[in-house]
């Protein structure tokens, strides 16, 4: 607070105080992309079908769902808006081997759509239907940061937790793993 009172007003650029609202999420989804690499690295070509409930996707699945969700996420967003909700498939890998370079299109993917968003695009309300019922009506940076971003996270946790199940190693996500301490 003290600093800021006492420089003189200059212009933002000046400072390189304001970036693009996009800016922080790329950095962001690069930085998280190298987390979500060593876990997919980690996911058993042998165990693909397994799954720890009749209800729950297979390893397979997950992984999959997982590598795929920044760059599908992206394009999705990207449509112009109102949108018919997409139905959701599960797409099966045929080995762990694709995870990787599924996840490496799926972020280059992400970041070219997004890189050529204006924060005036990010902040427009972005509407999914369902036939005639709005499902919901959001900004875009919203969806994103909810849909892009956090649910990638959560089904990353679960992968973690499917791994945990199997004895595979988890890698370290925020911090140590019980399998591995980068600070150690």
């Amino acid at each position: 607070r003290v600093l800021f009172r006492s420089l003189p007003l200059q212009a933002p650029a000046t400072f390189h105080l304001l970036m693009a609202l996009i800016d922080g999420m790329l950095q962001e989804l690069e930085e998280e992309a190298k987390t979500t690499r060593r876990v997919l690295e980690r996911v058993p070509d042998n165990q693909l079908e397994w799954r720890p409930h009749q209800k729950a996707r297979t390893l397979g699945e997950l992984a999959l769902h997982v590598a795929t969700v920044p760059g599908g996420v992206a394009e999705f967003v990207a449509t112009p808006s109102p949108v018919q909700a997409p139905d959701f498939t599960d797409p099966r890998p045929q080995s762990a081997s694709e995870l990787v370079p599924a996840l490496d299109q799926s972020i280059a993917t992400a970041k070219k759509v997004l890189g050529g968003m204006n924060d005036a695009e990010l902040m427009a309300t972005w509407q999914v239907m369902q036939g005639e019922r709005e499902l919901f009506a959001l900004p875009r940076v919203a969806v994103l940061r909810s849909i892009m971003l956090n649910h990638w996270y959560h089904h990353r946790g679960q992968l973690t937790m499917y791994l945990r199940a199997l004895d595979v190693p988890v890698p370290s996500i925020y911090g140590p793993s019980a399998d591995e301490n980068p600070f150690a």
